[in-house]
């Protein structure tokens, strides 16, 4: 069918004029698509052609699917549908059989048919519909077979590589990341998948030292041939880990930092994060000492890990200090060495100090936390102890009960996951998941961010379609809109935004060990 039949038949829809059966509407919806959804596909291809105009005719065909399909499997499949022509329109630029001038063209020609109908709408999710450098003009005759020479994809299933430590002072926490990723990988695949690739997940380690990290990104790109990576621990682990990942156009999703090296302006193209940043995190600590506790900004001191970790989260404390009038230049910055629990220097600092100090921002792991906070308890009672959530803050419980209950008392977190001990739904499922899949594992933080991480990236993968490439994901990514996975606050990335979440929860431990939630504002 030419294409001024199916913008026709378009707008017939928009209008209502359309009275058909139940599957008739079906059947025109599907045949629609396979019109539309090249045209769709194609400007998506092409950088010139602005995102909002595409954005209207797919909120527009979504309505147009919600309304033929009477129940949601219907309502999938149409979807599904679309998504593959879409991926196939893209297709037809990437291979030459089109320009972005005929892109242009047809959806010119599309929106000139649609110009007349009402606008509706739509209450379906806004654009998870994702584009790449691909496009088509012309209806496709049959279905594209799963691409087989995609890095890291095959017929079966997708492979993706975590960097994290084995071994060290943090290697708790590199474990617990993957268990969590592991953990939504598997529930995932026990429904058969994304779009019928299992996912996997394969490790290697660099403990903690960000002089091995590039060895070990070799090995999982160019031995075990993974898609992209996911997961990867450490603030200077991931200065090292970016240039490689962008200099083979790799993706480097939800490293587990929330420094800004993952974090520049405007937007490395391969590099998402799920969670905010350690400014934001040590923004709202400071914020809730000053204006809750009653503190000075004087008062406030810094416990630091030395390297960059530390220095994005001194920088967050300096910069919320500033924004509340305080003198950052006064600030105690207490410094230990990277991947060690050595912590003296920075404890005789703070004993050498004239000005009482009331609170000690902690830019620290586990147990280097856990270690200032046993020798600095009995030496200044009353200090308030106040975490990040790099610190890992299931590990730093624990750590912290085996000393005795009195040592919990006066720390707190700031956390970029909502308590373990809550109940919202992606809690729930978490549990559930780490019950099913790794049973005796204890609910973690840690994990718990992995499980959330990997399932953002399992809806951005089943929303490129089954044929997709790195960049058909980036672009996808780039969409994804209104993402609710019961967090309790929705997640979006955007070409200027590849940070899903500004979302910070506010915990403390009880005499037991135990989190309770904390009003941060």
């Amino acid at each position: 069918m030419h294409v001024r039949l199916a913008t026709l038949m378009l707008g017939m829809l928009f209008c209502g004029s359309v009275d058909a059966a139940p599957g008739d509407s079906l059947n025109v919806v599907r045949d629609l698509g396979s019109r539309v959804g090249p045209i769709i596909g194609s400007a998506l291809a092409c950088r010139d052609i602005a995102r909002p105009r595409i954005q209207v005719i797919i909120e527009k065909f979504q309505a147009v699917i919600r309304e033929a399909s009477t129940t949601d499997a219907d309502r999938d499949d149409l979807t599904r549908l679309l998504d593959r022509y879409v991926t196939e329109g893209r297709g037809a630029v990437t291979s030459g059989r089109m320009n972005c001038s005929g892109a242009e063209h047809q959806l010119a020609d599309l929106e000139r048919s649609i110009a007349t109908p009402p606008q509706r709408t739509s209450t379906l999710p806004q654009v998870t519909l994702g584009p790449s450098a691909a496009m088509a003009a012309t209806a496709p005759t049959e279905t594209l077979p799963p691409p087989v020479n995609v890095h890291g994809i095959t017929q079966s299933d997708i492979k993706f590589g975590i960097v994290i430590p084995f071994s060290g002072p943090v290697k708790e926490t590199g474990r617990l990341m993957k268990l969590g990723i592991e953990a939504a990988f598997d529930r995932a695949n026990e429904s058969g998948g994304v779009n019928g690739r299992m996912l996997k997940l394969i490790a290697a380690d660099d403990g903690y030292d960000p002089n091995r990290t590039v060895a070990a990104m070799k090995q999982l790109y160019e031995k075990d041939q993974v898609f992209g990576f996911i997961g990867s621990s450490g603030s200077a682990n991931a200065a090292a880990a970016i240039p490689y990942a962008l200099e083979h156009r790799a993706l480097f999703f939800a490293p587990d930092t929330g420094a800004n090296v993952s974090r520049h302006d405007p937007p490395d193209r391969y590099v998402f994060n799920y969670r905010p940043s350690y400014a934001e995190e040590t923004h709202a600590l400071v914020s809730y000492l000053i204006k809750l506790r009653r503190l000075q900004p004087r008062q406030i001191a810094v416990l630091a890990q030395n390297d960059a970790y530390g220095d994005a989260g001194f920088a967050g404390v300096a910069k919320a200090i500033r924004a509340m009038g305080g003198n950052d230049g006064a600030i105690l910055r207490m410094n230990y060495p990277r991947n060690t629990i050595d912590v003296n220097d920075a404890l005789n600092q703070l004993k050498t100090q004239r000005q009482a100090i009331k609170a000690v921002v902690m830019v620290a792991k586990s147990r280097a936390a856990a270690e200032f906070i046993e020798k600095a308890h009995g030496l200044f009672p009353g200090l308030i102890f106040a975490n990040i959530s790099a610190v890992g803050a299931s590990q730093l419980a624990g750590e912290l009960m085996l000393l005795g209950p009195s040592y919990t008392d006066g720390v707190i977190f700031t956390q970029v996951v909502p308590s373990i001990a809550g109940y919202s739904s992606l809690v729930l499922d978490y549990k559930n998941a780490l019950s099913k899949y790794f049973p005796g594992e204890a609910p973690a933080t840690t994990s718990l961010e992995g499980y959330v991480s990997a399932s953002l990236l399992i809806q951005g993968l089943k929303r490129a379609g089954p044929t997709f490439d790195t960049e058909t994901l980036v672009d996808t990514l780039e969409n994804l809109r209104n993402i609710d996975l019961g967090l309790g606050a929705d997640l979006a990335f955007g070409r200027a935004e590849h940070q899903a979440s500004h979302k910070i929860w506010g915990m403390a431990l009880d005499e037991t060990g135990t989190f309770q939630a904390l009003e941060l504002e």
